[in-house]
């Protein structure tokens, strides 16, 4: 009997643990449409991995700041830093590349994405989720070093949606 009891509690346990994974993950993409004008159409995580296992010619651009990008970021990603991204970081790039944006969640490198339409460029993607569900999703990430587990959480409340990996803060 105790041991039927130990196994109907572990159950239990897991359930409501597996609920509550589900419901941060609603809740976390839920802040996402709040946080998306969809003005620039979004990759998923896995697409992106795919896409980067069969292609050679996506460009990733990375729009967190040198900092953040330090920690980790993906492999190949070039810093293009939000706060002081000028056209002219992305200008050698012919108009039709496959540029695929990214920050912590989306919002920075969405904005990004914008100004690269806005200039001409007709491949534009932005990775829903940023590097955060990138990550979440198992997916690795590199520092001057080599790969690492290592990422930078923006802040303390942003940091909640980093479900996977070792948070850094400034």
């Amino acid at each position: 009997m105790i041991r039927k009891t130990a196994i109907l509690l572990a159950f239990k346990f897991i359930l409501v643990f597996n609920t509550f994974g589900q419901i941060k993950n609603s809740a976390y993409h839920t802040v996402l449409k709040g946080l998306y004008n969809n003005t620039v159409p979004v990759i998923t995580p896995a697409r992106l991995h795919q896409k980067l296992g069969s292609q050679n010619n996506v460009v990733l651009l990375d729009t967190r700041s040198k900092s953040e990008y330090e920690v980790s970021h993906l492999k190949g990603a070039l810093l293009v830093d939000y706060d002081s991204f000028v056209m002219e970081q992305v200008r050698h790039l012919p108009k039709t590349t496959l540029l695929v944006v990214y920050c912590s969640v989306g919002y920075r490198s969405e904005k990004i994405g914008e100004k690269l339409k806005k200039e001409g460029y007709t491949n534009v993607y932005n990775l829903y989720g940023g590097i955060f569900e990138w990550v979440n999703n198992g997916f690795a990430v590199y520092n001057a070093k080599g790969s690492t587990q290592r990422v930078h959480a923006y802040s303390t409340a942003w940091g909640i949606w980093l479900t996977k990996g070792e948070k850094v803060y400034e």
